[in-house]
C-alpha cells in the first residue's frame, strides 16, 4: 500500500479523523450529549457532597463552639476566602451563573470552559458550605454549561452546534441538581435558549437524563425530602386560597428581584468595597442572624422539610420567609456564587404554610402542606419567570399527580402578578447591570446559518485528472496561482494535491511518468452544498486551510473559500446583497517593471488625481525609509456577466496618469512598478495583487467619514483591512492642504522654475464589446464633478505632493500600549522627513474611571522617536471619558497639522461596536488624519 502524506493545511488532528469516521453526525451528538449528561452528574454530585460536607461540618461544631462565635466566623472567613478565588481566578463566577449562561447562548462572547467550572465548583463550595443564603442548584447550570463548552473545543463542532451543547449543559446541570431531567430541558428552553429545534430538544433531553440519573445513583435525593410520607389534598373549594397564595407569591418574588438589583445598585454607587470584603460582610451578617435563630435554620433543607412536614408554626414560617428574604439579597447582591433557587422554594414553603395555616383556620379543608408545596413553585416562578419550569420541578421532585392543578394555578398567577409589578426576566436585568443588553433579534453569527454552501460557492473549479503525470502536474501549478486542485475521477471528487504533495513526493523519489493518484491526498476535507455557512467557516478554521471543496454526494460541484464567506458577511452587515455570479478573477492588461532591489514592496492604488501626487509622496518617503520597491496600481471595472480576460477596454487614460506617477517617484530615484487589472471587483482586485505580487505595506486614500451601516471605512477599505495580511496606512488629507486653482490651467511657476502641464484628471473611457464600463475608485474618491476637474493649484502637480508634505509641521500621535509594538511610532521617522520643523506630541487618554497610566511607556516613546528624528518632541498624558473628544481638542488647541493613529487588524474591526474614532476624528477637526493598521 503507497505511503500517503496529508499536507498541513489539508491534515485533520487524529482524534477528529477518527470520530468523523466511526461517528457520523447524529451518532456523535448523541455520543456528546451523553458525556455532557455524565460529567454534568458527576459535577453535581461532588458539589452536593461538598457542599453537604461542609455545612454538616459547620452545624456540627455550632453545638461544640458557641454559635454566635462559630457561624459569623465561618460565614467571615469562608465569604474572604471565596472573594479572593473569584476575584483572582475567574470573576465570570460571582453570582449564580445563569445570566452568564443566558449571555453566551445569545451570541455574546463570554468564557465558558474547564477553568469557569472548577471555579464555580470550589467557590460554590465555600460560599453555600460557609452559610451564605444561597444555593447550589443554579450554579450547576453554569458548571455543566462550561463542561459542555470545554467537550465542545475538543470535539469537532460548528459555533451553532457548540450552542446547543451549551445548552445541553446548562439542561444537564439543572437536571443534576434536582434530579428533574424533564423540568432541566424546559428551563433552557424556556428561559434560556427560546430553541425549540429537533436537534436541541433531543440532544437536551439525553443529556438531562443521564445528568439525572448520574445525580440520583450517587447523590441520592436531591433535596432530601421523604414526601411521600406526607399526604396531599385538593378541593374545589380551596381555589380562592391558592389564588390568593399565587398573588403573595408573585408580589413578594418581584420585591424579592427588584430588592436585588437595589442592593446591587447601592453596592456600586455607595458601598464601593471590594468583591471580597463584600462576600465576607455578606457571610458576616448572616452568619450573626442564623446564629440567633432557632437550630433548624442553620440547614436549608432541613428548615425546607420542617415547613412541609407540617410541624412548624405560623410564626416560624414567618420568621423564616422574612429571614432568608433579606438575608439571600444580601447574599446575591455580594456576588457571592450562589443561585436564588434554594432560597425561592424555602420562603415559597414559608409562605405557602401561612396561607395553608389560614385556609385550615377558615376551611379547614385543605392540608399545610399542599400549600407549602405550591407555594415552592409559586414563589419560583415569581422569581425565575418560568412558570413551566416551576410546575413540573416540584412535580417531579413529590412525584404526586394531586399536585398538578394547584401548582399550575399558583404559578400561572404568580407569574401575572410579578409581570405586572416588575416585567421582565430578572436575569436579563443583572446582564443590563454588567453592561450586556440582549436584544430579540437574531443573533449576528446565525446570519451565517441561514445561507448555505451552495448559496456562495465558485461553480467554475479547476480540476486535475487522477491520471495525469507528475509533470503533467508541476506544468499544471507552473501555468496557475493556486496553491491546491481537487481531483476528480468522472466528475467525483477522489483527493486534493497541493504544492506540499509536490515536494513530498520529489523527496520520495517519484518518477515524471508517476501518476498524480499515487502521491495525492485521499479522503480530502470536504463540505456538503447544504452545509450552513456557519459550518464551512468552522471548518476552514478548525483545519487551517483558505478553502474547501463542496460536493454533492461525491460529485464535485463546487468551491468555497473565505473571501466568498467575508463577502457574504459584509454584504449582511451592511444590508447590501450581491447579485449575479461571483467575481472572476482580475486580469493584468498593461503592465510595467522596475529592477528588483529594495527589500519589499509598498502598493499604492491610484484613483483620485486631485490627492495622487501627495499620496505618492508619502509613499515615497515611506518606501525611501524602509528601502522599498513602489506599486502603483489602477483599476478599471466591468460589468459581472463580462470575464475580464476577455473584455476589451481602453487603456489611455489610466496608462497617463501611471506614466505621470512614474516621472515623480523615478525624479526621487525610486524604482516604481505599474499595473492596470480589468476586474468585476476593486478589493478583490487589490487582494489578488497583495498576493501576487509579495506586498508589504498599502497605502489607501480615505475620504474621513461613511454612512454605510456595518462599515468602519467603506466597502473597499473595510475589506482590505479584513482580508490583507500586509500592513495597512490610510490617509484623509485636510483639505487647507489641497488648495484649488482655476480649472484647465496646466502650467504655473513654482519658486522661479517652469514645469510641463500634467494632466491629472482621467475620465471613463468606452470600453469595446461593453457596455458603459466604469473605472473604478476607492473609498476616498471625490464626486464625480471633482473627479472630473483638472487640480486647480497654484503649484505644478509634481510638486503640489511636496507642497502638501512641507505643510504638516505639527504632528499628534496618540499612543497606547507598548511603544515597540506601535506601528505609527516606526512609521513617523518616514512621515516627518519633508516637514521642515517638525514638532511632534505623544499623548496617552485615559478614562477617569481608571487609575492614570505609567508615563514610563510615554517617556520611552518619546525616547525611541528622539533617536530617530531630530525635532522637537512633547508627551503629555489626557483624561477624559472619549478618546476621540480628547484628540480633537488637543489638535484644535495646539493646532494640529496630522494626527497619526495606529491599531491593530482587531481594534479596527471592533470600531463597529465601540464607536468609530477615527472617523470620528476625521470629521471633528480639520486636519490630515493617517491610520496605520499593523500586519497581521
Amino acid at each position: 500500500m503507497p505511503y500517503i502524506t496529508i499536507p498541513k493545511q489539508f491534515r485533520e488532528p487524529s482524534r477528529v479523523i477518527k470520530s468523523q469516521l466511526f461517528l457520523r453526525p447524529k451518532r456523535l451528538a448523541i455520543f456528546e450529549a451523553c458525556l455532557i449528561g455524565l460529567v454534568a452528574g458527576l459535577a453535581g454530585v461532588l458539589l452536593k457532597s461538598g457542599v453537604g460536607w461542609l455545612g454538616s461540618w459547620r452545624v456540627a461544631t455550632s453545638t461544640v463552639i458557641p454559635a454566635w462565635i462559630l457561624l459569623p466566623s465561618v460565614g467571615l472567613c469562608g465569604g474572604l476566602l471565596t472573594g479572593f478565588l473569584v476575584e483572582r481566578f475567574a470573576p465570570e463566577t460571582a453570582g449564580s451563573g445563569i445570566p452568564h449562561v443566558k449571555a453566551a447562548l445569545g451570541g455574546v462572547n463570554l468564557s465558558l470552559d474547564l477553568r469557569v467550572a472548577v471555579a464555580k465548583l470550589l467557590t460554590t463550595i465555600l460560599a453555600v458550605g460557609s452559610g451564605l443564603t444561597l444555593g447550589r442548584q443554579g450554579p450547576t447550570v453554569q458548571i455543566g454549561a462550561s463542561l459542555a463548552g470545554w467537550i465542545g473545543h475538543l470535539m469537532p463542532t460548528s459555533p451553532d452546534y457548540r450552542r446547543q451543547l451549551i445548552a445541553c449543559g446548562a439542561a444537564a446541570g439543572l437536571a443534576a441538581g434536582f434530579n428533574a431531567p424533564i423540568a432541566g430541558v424546559l428551563f433552557v428552553v424556556e428561559e434560556l435558549l427560546h430553541d425549540v429545534s429537533g436537534l436541541t430538544l433531543g440532544t437536551a433531553i439525553i443529556a438531562s437524563f443521564i445528568g439525572a440519573v448520574v445525580s440520583q445513583l450517587l447523590g441520592g435525593d436531591s433535596l432530601s425530602l421523604n414526601l411521600r410520607a406526607y399526604q396531599t389534598s385538593f378541593d374545589a373549594q380551596e381555589i380562592p386560597f391558592y389564588i390568593l397564595l399565587g398573588v403573595l407569591a408573585g408580589w413578594l418574588g418581584a420585591l424579592f428581584t427588584k430588592g436585588i438589583m437595589a442592593s446591587l445598585q447601592f453596592n456600586r454607587r455607595s458601598l464601593k468595597l471590594a468583591l471580597p470584603v463584600r462576600m465576607a460582610l455578606a457571610g458576616l451578617i448572616c452568619g450573626s442572624v442564623i446564629a440567633f435563630l432557632p437550630a433548624t435554620f442553620r440547614d436549608n433543607t432541613g428548615l425546607r422539610e420542617f415547613m412541609l412536614t407540617g410541624e412548624a408554626s405560623g410564626i416560624t414560617s414567618l420568621i423564616a420567609f422574612i429571614a432568608h428574604f433579606f438575608l439571600t439579597i444580601i447574599s446575591a447582591a455580594s456576588g457571592a456564587p450562589g443561585g436564588l433557587f434554594s432560597p425561592a422554594l424555602v420562603m415559597g414553603s414559608a409562605l405557602g404554610h401561612m396561607v395553608g395555616i389560614v385556609q385550615a383556620d377558615s376551611l379547614g379543608v385543605g392540608l399545610p402542606v399542599t400549600y407549602a408545596l405550591a407555594g415552592m413553585g409559586a414563589f419560583f416562578c415569581a422569581v425565575s419567570r418560568a412558570p413551566i419550569t416551576a410546575v413540573v420541578i416540584v412535580f417531579e421532585i413529590t412525584a404526586d399527580f394531586k399536585l398538578v392543578l394547584p401548582l399550575m394555578i399558583c404559578s400561572v398567577v404568580a407569574y401575572l402578578v410579578a409581570e405586572k409589578v416588575d416585567s421582565g426576566s430578572f436575569y436579563d436585568r443583572l446582564l443590563e447591570f454588567n453592561g450586556i443588553q440582549l436584544t430579540k433579534a437574531k443573533a449576528a453569527s446565525n446570519t451565517l446559518s441561514d445561507l448555505h454552501a451552495d448559496d456562495v460557492m465558485q461553480r467554475r473549479v479547476e480540476t486535475l485528472s487522477s491520471l495525469l503525470t507528475f509533470d503533467e502536474v508541476m506544468q499544471a501549478f507552473s501555468r496557475s496561482h493556486h496553491r491546491g486542485f481537487p481531483v476528480v475521477e468522472d466528475g467525483k471528487l477522489v483527493g486534493i494535491v497541493s504544492q506540499t504533495d509536490l515536494a513530498n513526493a520529489r523527496e520520495r523519489n517519484f518518477s515524471g511518468n508517476s501518476l498524480l493518484k499515487e502521491f495525492m491526498t485521499v479522503q480530502p476535507i470536504a463540505v456538503k452544498a447544504s452545509d450552513t455557512l456557519s459550518e464551512v467557516l468552522y471548518r476552514l478554521n478548525n483545519y487551517n486551510i483558505s478553502r474547501l471543496p463542496v460536493v454533492e454526494g461525491r460529485r464535485l460541484v463546487g468551491i468555497i473559500t473565505r473571501s466568498d464567506i467575508i463577502r457574504v458577511e459584509s454584504d449582511r452587515l451592511s444590508g447590501e446583497t450581491t447579485q449575479g455570479p461571483h467575481p472572476e478573477p482580475s486580469y493584468v492588461v498593461y503592465q510595467t517593471r522596475a529592477p528588483q532591489v529594495g527589500n519589499g514592496r509598498l502598493l499604492v492604488p491610484l484613483s483620485n488625481p486631485q490627492t495622487a501626487p501627495a499620496l505618492l509622496r508619502l509613499a515615497a518617503a515611506i518606501a525611501r525609509d524602509r528601502n522599498y520597491e513602489l506599486e502603483c496600481l489602477q483599476i478599471i471595472l466591468v460589468p459581472r456577466n463580462s470575464s475580464p480576460s476577455e473584455s476589451a477596454v481602453r487603456t489611455t487614460k489610466s496608462r497617463r496618469l501611471l506614466q505621470q506617477a512614474e516621472r515623480i517617484i523615478r525624479n526621487l530615484k525610486l524604482p516604481i512598478h505599474t499595473q492596470i487589472r480589468v476586474a468585476h471587483d476593486v478589493p478583490h482586485a487589490i487582494l489578488e495583487t497583495i498576493k501576487e505580487r509579495h506586498i508589504d505595506l498599502i497605502l489607501m486614500g480615505w475620504q474621513g467619514e461613511f454612512s454605510t451601516k456595518g462599515r468602519i471605512f467603506g466597502d473597499v477599505v473595510d475589506t482590505v483591512i479584513r482580508q490583507a495580511g500586509c500592513e495597512v496606512i490610510l490617509v484623509k488629507w485636510s483639505e487647507k492642504l489641497l488648495a484649488t486653482r482655476k480649472k484647465n490651467e496646466f502650467s504655473t511657476v513654482f519658486s522661479g522654475r517652469k514645469y510641463a502641464s500634467i494632466e491629472w484628471e482621467f475620465n471613463t473611457e468606452g470600453v469595446d464589446g461593453a457596455d458603459n464600463p466604469t473605472l473604478a475608485a476607492s473609498d476616498s474618491s471625490p464626486t464625480p464633478e471633482t473627479e472630473l476637474a483638472p487640480p486647480n493649484s497654484e503649484i505644478p502637480g509634481p510638486e503640489l505632493g511636496l507642497h502638501t508634505l512641507m505643510g504638516l509641521h505639527r504632528w499628534l500621535v496618540p499612543i497606547r500600549g507598548g511603544y515597540k509594538q506601535a506601528a505609527a511610532l516606526r512609521l513617523l521617522p518616514a512621515l516627518v522627513a519633508a516637514s521642515a520643523v517638525p514638532e511632534i506630541k505623544l499623548c496617552q487618554v485615559h478614562q477617569p474611571s481608571v487609575a492614570e497610566p505609567d508615563r514610563g511607556e510615554l517617556k520611552q516613546a518619546a525616547e525611541f522617536i528622539k533617536r530617530r528624528v531630530s525635532c522637537s518632541i512633547i508627551a503629555t498624558s489626557v483624561c477624559a471619558k472619549s478618546v476621540s473628544d480628547a484628540l480633537i481638542d488637543l489638535a484644535q488647541n495646539d493646532q494640529c497639522d496630522a494626527i497619526v493613529l495606529g491599531a491593530s487588524r482587531e481594534g479596527l474591526l471592533k470600531q463597529v461596536i465601540h464607536g468609530n474614532i477615527p472617523e470620528a476624528v476625521a470629521r471633528g477637526c480639520d486636519c490630515t488624519v493617517i491610520l496605520v493598521r499593523s500586519a497581521s
